[in-house]
């Protein structure tokens, strides 16, 4: 029997709704076979985008949704998470390096800095309102 194409998780604009993360990371535990390891990289990217869906992009608005969409690669052993916010976007390649000394001490700016560095890569689209995270899980 084969897997689903998709697991999808439909946030509102709230902070309550970060716990609503992990279950759904122990969901795809299970549907991708992801160890461990894998599933803490995928945790701590997954709840930077989330957030900044939130915050920068509706705005902690509490009637806009945050859509996650989950697909899977059983092949490959790639996992695919698209992070959509229902804000205006943004251009990446302005956010400033949070790695500069000027920014150093900046209490925001490093998000999506740190889902680069664990996700394999990262890739925006609909003018940065949607990131879209990529695993490839050991097989």
């Amino acid at each position: 029997m084969s897997k689903p194409d998709t697991k999808k998780l439909v946030l509102d604009s709230k902070f309550e709704e970060m716990e609503r993360l992990e279950p759904f990371i122990n969901e795809l535990k299970g549907w991708a076979d992801v160890d461990d390891e894998n599933s803490s990289r995928i945790m701590l990217a997954l709840s930077e985008a989330v957030n900044n869906a939130i915050i920068h992009g509706n705005n902690e608005d509490p009637k806009k949704q945050v859509v996650v969409l989950s697909t899977f690669d059983e092949e490959n052993r790639v996992l695919t998470i698209s992070v959509e916010d229902e804000g205006e976007g943004f251009d990446p390649e302005e956010i400033p390096d949070p790695l500069k000394e000027e920014n150093l001490l900046n209490e925001s700016g490093r998000g999506v800095y740190l889902i680069k560095q664990y996700a394999d890569e990262l890739q925006f689209s609909k003018g940065g309102s949607k990131a879209t995270i990529i695993f490839q899980l050991e097989s």
